[in-house]
């Protein structure tokens, strides 16, 4: 199986949030943490020893990656991405018009032939059946390409190279979020990529937070924009990305992943929307 090169490899999963922001920074996050964290002792001095150990209970801290986190990092990008094999194979549908209407076609096809009502019953299932094996196939196969790719070695991918860098969302000493930004010279953008949440604490503002990080990191380093691709199914996540004050800049309705092997019956059961996301900064 070939899989493309890291930039090919850019589908974004984004938790849909609408929370504030929380504390952190990026490659001189040590500093603005320790303020924040100073900072929020001084508050700290009008609660009691009870609401201050809840307070810190339920902080979130955003830090650059550390080798130490690589495979917590791995699980919740691995969680992330086989969620989408349900909400492609079935959700997905509901932005395909032209293979709803196939789908129609064939089972009404399955009826002129067999003359069967029972077959025919049976065709929808069938049908759904075979999406959602095709779906686990190609994002299974996508995921193995990510996996071998950037996320096999985040350092060399995102941590060393200028204009580039991977966040991690901390709850309770537990890495709950991940996100990174790679810098692209050619036109002076920056990408959001693999944006994911820990399913156990969504809710919290955790993906917004993550987002504006990168936002930060993008203004600090001089970029004119930010950019991102997304196959995300939910409009919750494409919600959140106009919450950050990206503007959808283009879509496509057959978009190929890596990994795929584009056979007939692949064509025919999976299919799966684009949509391109743009945050200008700056004009050039």
């Amino acid at each position: 199986m070939h899989c493309s090169s890291p930039k090919m490899v850019c589908e974004t999963k984004i938790v849909a949030d609408e929370h504030d922001a929380i504390p952190g920074t990026k490659k001189d996050s040590m500093i603005v943490s320790s303020s924040h964290m100073w900072s929020s002792t001084s508050a700290s001095t009008a609660l009691n020893p009870v609401e201050d150990r809840d307070v810190r209970k339920d902080a979130v801290f955003i830090r650059e990656f550390e080798r130490g986190d690589h495979v917590e990092v791995r699980r919740i990008f691995t969680e992330g991405i086989t969620e989408r094999i349900p909400n492609t194979a079935f959700r997905g549908l509901g932005q395909q018009p032209k293979t709803q209407f196939l789908y129609a076609l064939l089972t009404l096809m399955c009826f002129v032939v067999t003359k069967s009502f029972t077959l025919t019953c049976c065709a929808p299932f069938f049908l759904m059946g075979a999406r959602y094996y095709y779906s686990r196939k190609v994002i299974l196969s996508y995921l193995d390409c990510a996996l071998h790719t950037d996320m096999a070695d985040i350092d060399a991918y995102y941590m060393k190279p200028t204009g580039s860098c991977f966040w991690v969302a901390v709850l309770e000493g537990r890495v709950v979020g991940i996100v990174a930004a790679q810098g692209r010279e050619d036109d002076n953008t920056v990408e959001l990529r693999r944006m994911s949440v820990d399913a156990r604490y969504r809710g919290k503002g955790i993906a917004k937070s993550l987002g504006r990080r990168v936002l930060e990191f993008a203004v600090r380093n001089n970029y004119a924009a930010v950019v991102l691709g997304t196959t995300a199914v939910k409009m919750a996540a494409h919600k959140l990305y106009e919450s950050l004050g990206f503007r959808r800049t283009g879509r496509s309705d057959d978009h190929r992943l890596p990994g795929m092997s584009r056979t007939a019956l692949e064509r025919l059961f999976f299919q799966i929307r684009y949509s391109r996301y743009r945050l200008q900064l700056r004009e050039e």
